[in-house]
């Protein structure tokens, strides 16, 4: 059970509020992007978790919607689940707080694959309190992704994919609440997204093979928590692009390097500096068309283009197999101090035994923070072959 005012829960996970503290109290040198449903920025599977959060180009799995659609076209398998289980923000003493994924996938013919999965947030049980700390009520704020995909090989080496999602966000469990200018009704925002990646495999010698992918997500209508215009968040929209490189060393030992460059498509707001004598308002900011604002996403930082290097995220990951039995990860997660200031390093190891597969992944701050939410992360993550590919 939790203690919180509902302003510090919105702020905390990606609600009604969060960009509106992009406008108040920013230095000039930190400014964030702030997004709704962050949850589905967050890796769902112990694999790609254990190299540093890789995936666009990683080897094709039952994980593939998250990180790369086309990459299903690839799956060796012919029917595949996965799920997984992840324990959330526990080095702040939240106990009842998860992430849970649960996937599949399905090959019609050798060149074309069907996939869905769910991603459901539980933010657990909270008391709503207001500012002299007097409990008002009780919330069980959710969030949950549903998500269908089809992937086609459009040639022996090179894949698209194309996913439809619904998502819903339900942070007040519709209780009438107070933003700061008003009392506002609040209710559940439901959006629409698409996701659309390309994947290209092919060996460059006997033992060796190169994979390059890039993938669009989360682009959809943006999530409106009450009928109030400022009410309203940008879904985490997002662009990622990268390569793998595999060495089959031997019969037995096979090793993998990865690679993402990860970037949101989601407009930079405008940031207060005491030289300037005017910010951009909220409402204009919300007026900022998805489309429109995924595309200005390239170029409108305040601070020019080394403003827009730092919105780059960078992923970096390498992962050993021992006779396609037994696999040991690990990888590194790097986002600029101005831009949220994610920062660790990944280990993890995966065993396979028949048809069943279990990977484990934790991650480790590298950041200077005194205490970092993200600290002793771990995800636990359970997959099934159910027709796997014949050898």
């Amino acid at each position: 059970m939790k203690k919180l005012s509902f302003l510090t829960l919105l702020i905390a996970f990606g609600g009604v509020l969060t960009a509106q503290t992009s406008w108040l109290g920013q230095s000039s040198n930190q400014n964030y992007i702030s997004t709704g449903m962050p949850i589905l920025m967050i890796a769902p599977d112990a694999v790609s978790s254990g190299m540093g959060d890789v995936g666009v180009a990683t080897t094709p799995d039952a994980y593939s919607a998250h990180w790369n659609n086309a990459k299903f076209a690839f799956v060796e398998g012919t029917m595949g689940v996965s799920t997984t289980f992840t324990p959330w923000l526990r080095n702040l003493n939240v106990g009842d707080m998860n992430l849970l994924y649960l996937g599949g996938y399905y090959r019609i013919n050798p060149r074309s694959t069907v996939a869905a999965s769910i991603t459901y947030f539980s933010l657990g049980d909270i008391d709503m309190t207001d500012v002299t700390g007097l409990k008002i009520m009780d919330l069980h704020p959710n969030e949950y992704a549903i998500d269908a995909t089809y992937a086609l090989k459009l040639t022996d080496n090179l894949s698209l994919g194309a996913t439809g999602r619904f998502v819903r966000s339900d942070l007040t469990n519709g209780q009438t609440i107070n933003d700061g200018s008003g009392n506002s009704e609040t209710h559940a925002a439901n959006s629409l997204a698409a996701d659309i990646g390309l994947y290209y495999q092919r060996p460059v010698s006997k033992n060796e093979e190169i994979a390059l992918g890039a993938f669009i997500s989360n682009l959809g209508a943006k999530l409106r928590y009450s009928e109030d215009n400022n009410n309203q968040e940008f879904l985490p929209a997002n662009f990622r692009i990268g390569g793998r490189y595999t060495n089959r060393i031997d019969d037995y030992n096979k090793v993998s390097v990865m690679v993402d460059v990860n970037k949101l498509l989601v407009p930079t707001p405008k940031f207060r500096t005491y030289s300037q004598d005017s910010i951009q308002s909220l409402s204009d900011y919300n007026n900022i068309g998805v489309i429109a604002g995924a595309l200005q996403s390239f170029g409108d930082a305040p601070g020019g283009f080394s403003e827009e290097l730092q919105e780059l995220q960078l992923s970096v990951g390498a992962e050993y197999w021992y006779a396609e039995t037994f696999a040991v990860r690990t990888g590194y997660f790097f986002e600029h101090k101005n831009k949220g200031g994610r920062q660790y390093v990944t280990a993890g190891f995966g065993l396979r035994y028949n048809i069943f597969a279990f990977d484990f992944s934790y991650l480790v701050p590298t950041a200077k923070l005194s205490t970092d939410p993200l600290a002793h992360t771990i995800r636990i993550s359970l997959s099934m072959d159910l027709m796997p590919a014949e050898k």
